[in-house]
């Protein structure tokens, strides 16, 4: 890809679809059918959604460097609070139809709650990748690295994002939200949610290697280290 406005602008705006669609269809819970714990994990429908942001901060960050893919970070919060804002009005305004209300309610309803914990899960994940993706990608250039080692950082940055973003949303939308931190009975299910979420992320995060490759091909012959 090369390193234009215009493909910037794709990047981000790939980012900020991505991110309002994952809000719109958190809600929704998909039964993997993978046995952990002596359960199935369960994983939202948003997962490929959150997938899609760590690589394009990734490919903003490798291609135009790390305060264009902060900058995005930030632009892509202002979207969520946008987003809600604009559910919430659709939500309050008359409905010509009960039955509708009722579906809108259920499908896009705002849990202040989730819209906590997915905001700060968020917030707290992107900036971590943005961060992490360009403190091992310094250092490595820095040591006679090439971009062929590309996978590590790309790696390392959304795997570990990807941990926070689960502990923290799980931890708040159900460790608090629901009271599952405060229940014994609950604490091991808590601990399965995360742990299983996570696992899939994982796995989504390597499966996007090929494709964060092919995005920056090229890119190395003029990486740069920044400060």
């Amino acid at each position: 890809m090369k390193k234009t406005t215009t493909n910037l602008m794709l990047c981000a705006m790939v980012f900020a679809v991505a991110l309002v669609i994952s809000n719109v269809i958190a809600a929704k819970t998909v039964q993997t059918g993978v046995p952990l714990f002596g359960s199935t994990i369960l994983v939202p429908a948003a997962v490929i959604c959150y997938c899609v942001t760590f690589l394009m901060t990734d490919v903003i960050g490798e291609i135009w460097g790390r305060k264009e893919a902060q900058t995005v970070v930030f632009g892509g919060f202002a979207c969520q609070i946008l987003a809600s804002c604009l559910i919430l009005i659709g939500e309050v305004l008359p409905a010509a139809d009960a039955g509708m209300q009722a579906s809108y309610d259920m499908l896009l309803g705002q849990n202040a709650v989730f819209v906590v914990a997915s905001m700060t899960g968020y917030l707290l994940s992107q900036s971590w990748d943005v961060f992490v993706f360009h403190k091992i990608r310094n250092r490595i250039l820095t040591n006679g690295g090439t971009e062929r080692s590309r996978w590590i950082w790309n790696n390392v940055s959304t795997m570990t994002s990807q941990m926070i973003d689960t502990i923290v949303f799980i931890g708040i939308a159900f460790g608090i939200g629901f009271g599952w931190l405060f229940d014994g009975a609950m604490i091991g299910q808590l601990g399965a949610m995360m742990v299983g979420q996570y696992l899939c992320k994982l796995v989504l995060a390597a499966l996007d290697t090929p494709v964060f490759y092919f995005l920056t091909r090229g890119v190395g012959r003029s990486a740069t280290v920044e400060a």
